[in-house]
């Protein structure tokens, strides 16, 4: 399997982000569904959902939370 890491992301409204990958491949995610547990449900507040940036691999949020690019990529 390709690695895969996130070059670029842009809020698209609601949990919603458009991902664009290292490999071309570009889709949006929603990511409602997956903010459960003690790192993501924080992110259900829109106000930092919409925080993220992209580091180095994948995105990340200003509270420290991120998600593995190989799941936003198979999301």
């Amino acid at each position: 399997m390709q690695l895969v890491w996130v070059t670029d992301a842009q809020y698209m409204g609601g949990y919603k982000i458009a991902v664009t990958f290292n490999d071309g491949k570009s889709k949006t995610v929603d990511l409602e569904s997956h903010l459960t547990g003690q790192v993501l449900s924080p992110l259900k507040d829109l106000d930092l959902f919409r925080t993220f940036k992209v580091t180095g691999w994948t995105i990340e949020w200003a509270n420290g939370s991120d998600i593995a690019p190989e799941f936003l990529y198979n999301c």
